[in-house]
């Protein structure tokens, strides 16, 4: 169940990272995508800051500043 979780949130989170960026990013799909792999960005950068949000919302939280870092990244080659 933990796997399903974490899809779920990083989707979420590159939902509302979409909402987040200017230009609302690369579109609902791509934003999902990047999401889940941001939520792996946000633990590995918060874990290297000694930054550690517990519970459902700091797991969201922490997956939403990854998939905005993910997303001005790939914004960054888009142009």
């Amino acid at each position: 169940m933990g796997i399903i979780l974490s899809i779920v949130i990083g989707c979420l989170a590159g939902f509302i990272a979409g909402k987040l960026m200017r230009g609302g990013g690369f579109g609902i799909i791509i934003n999902l995508i990047l999401g889940i792999i941001g939520g792996a960005v946000g633990g590995w950068l918060f874990q290297l800051l000694g930054v550690s949000w517990g519970g459902l919302l700091g797991q969201l939280g922490t997956a939403v500043v990854g998939a905005v870092v993910v997303l001005l990244v790939a914004s960054l080659f888009r142009k």
